[in-house]
């Protein structure tokens, strides 16, 4: 099944700016892996990366996790590949399969969008431990935002070396 990406608003509020471009970049991350067998998806970019598909989809598995469960949400609950906060740690994915992460990935898009519908606003503030302040959900969809965008950049290129395929 093809991956279905919403298209961003050129106008309108906000709240549904963010959402939707955060929707935008999380399904490019999917349509970037789709198609692609467990072994495609773990190859390494180059020594001595640990860098991959699959390991990108790990790792923004844990961003999603940390900003809003264990952020904004205040869920006291452990990272899921990154012992002590080493977020690195995820992108080795090696002993990885794509359901396991897939899944795992999905589950933490869900929690991270019910987080945001649930939040009075936009202003609503939590404490942030790594920064040691205080942000906003605002800052946070922000920063989710330059985390997928970032690293979907990184995605083009793993895929092209994988198969040859390229778009935006």
């Amino acid at each position: 099944m093809p991956v279905e990406r919403p298209t961003p608003p050129l106008t309108g509020g906000e709240r549904e700016s963010l959402r939707v471009y955060l929707d935008f970049h999380r399904a490019t991350l999917e349509w970037k892996c789709e198609g692609l067998t467990d072994e495609q998806l773990r190859r390494r970019s180059m020594p001595p990366s640990s860098l991959s598909l699959l390991g990108l989809v790990r790792h923004m598995a844990e961003v999603e996790r940390a900003w809003f469960r264990r952020t904004v949400n205040g869920e006291d609950i452990p990272l899921l590949w990154s012992e002590e906060g080493d977020f690195q740690q995820a992108y080795d994915a090696s002993g990885s399969t794509r359901a396991e992460v897939f899944d795992a990935w999905r589950a933490e898009v869900g929690h991270a969008r019910r987080i945001e519908r649930e939040a009075a606003s936009l202003d609503v503030t939590a404490h942030q431990p790594r920064w040691g302040e205080d942000v906003s959900l605002r800052i946070v969809m922000l920063h989710l935002i330059h985390e997928y965008a970032r690293h979907n950049g990184h995605a083009d290129f793993l895929r092209e070396a994988i198969d040859g395929t390229v778009g935006a």
